[in-house]
């Protein structure tokens, strides 16, 4: 069973009326969008800051409404059955809200209430694993201490699914240790999560499976041991070769022993040349996912606002 699901799911956002003749009338959020996330699976969501991350996540959570196409979590339509469906989320944007002048423990009370659900327990044990002081006003949080209360909201009401947008930035590597490890254990309780980064080793360390998006489409999508592999494959040379004649290479970085590239060729050349070399040792591996994700998206890494973040741009 496919926990999410999306069929051409598209969201065109539009500009207000002054903007119409300074630019385009409509802007790209996501097109065509075709997902399935299977049940009990962690799920990787890979992009660069306007790709189109956070557009299918708020369209997903009923935050935004789609264009066209259709979107279901739990099998219920996620614009009709939104309330049905939050009651068994947990969300962690991005960048995080909260109300002024409240305590942490008053915020995470409130949010459990939404819940209608007593989660003091789970919300205390979540708060010293992460070293989070209940009594602390919220204005007085740091960065990292505000995506600390951002997760236990996300995590105290132990939900069936988990959404978690760009969730590990600001915090520091202990805490984003703990919080992978809180993630597993939730993982192992049955929970789906479904991680949305552009921190291609987190997706390659926690997911099973990941999505890549590019300019608001799928660009490839799939398990990611399979994602990680391509026909190009990582070279590094020990000594002098010389590799002129050899056509397929890309991504070609001297080092203080050699070099190293990516390698889409055929492999007989290849072998030719490196036979003809001055090599004292070679490695070929399959490349990471990094390389991979670069594979899809070339040099065009900053992909701009591209999620209706400019101004005066509506929903």
């Amino acid at each position: 069973m496919n926990i999410i699901e999306t069929e051409k799911l598209t969201k065109y956002y539009t500009r207000a009326g002054r903007l119409y003749r300074t630019g385009p009338a409509k802007i790209r959020g996501i097109v065509d969008l075709d997902l399935a996330v299977p049940e009990g699976s962690c799920f990787g969501f890979i992009g660069p800051n306007g790709a189109g991350k956070s557009t299918t996540i708020r369209t997903l959570l009923g935050l935004l409404r789609a264009t066209s196409g259709r979107a279901r979590i739990f099998g219920k339509d996620c614009a009709s059955r939104r309330e049905e469906i939050l009651s068994e989320v947990g969300f962690m944007p991005a960048e995080a809200s909260f109300y002024s002048g409240m305590r942490v423990g008053e915020l995470l009370r409130f949010s459990a209430s939404l819940y209608k659900r007593d989660c003091g327990k789970r919300a205390g044990e979540l708060c010293e694993r992460l070293q989070l002081d209940p009594l602390r006003k919220i204005d007085q949080l740091s960065l990292g201490n505000r995506k600390k209360v951002g997760i236990v909201c996300a995590l105290q009401h132990s939900p069936r699914l988990l959404i978690l947008d760009e969730p590990s930035s600001g915090l520091d590597p202990l805490m984003q240790r703990e919080f992978f490890s809180l993630l597993s254990e939730s993982h192992k309780e049955g929970a789906t999560i479904f991680l949305s980064s552009h921190v291609l080793s987190e997706i390659q360390r926690f997911c099973s499976h990941a999505a890549i998006i590019r300019e608001g489409r799928l660009a490839a999508c799939g398990d990611v041991a399979k994602l990680s592999r391509s026909n190009a494959k990582r070279v590094t040379l020990y000594g002098k070769a010389d590799l002129s004649q050899l056509a397929g290479i890309r991504d070609r970085k001297k080092t203080e022993q050699g070099e190293t590239f990516l390698y889409s060729g055929e492999i007989r050349p290849l072998i030719g040349a490196l036979s003809q070399a001055e090599l004292t040792d070679i490695t070929i591996a399959e490349p990471d996912l990094e390389e991979v994700f670069l594979h899809y998206y070339g040099e065009e890494e900053g992909a701009g606002k591209g999620e209706g973040e400019d101004d005066g741009i509506l929903a």
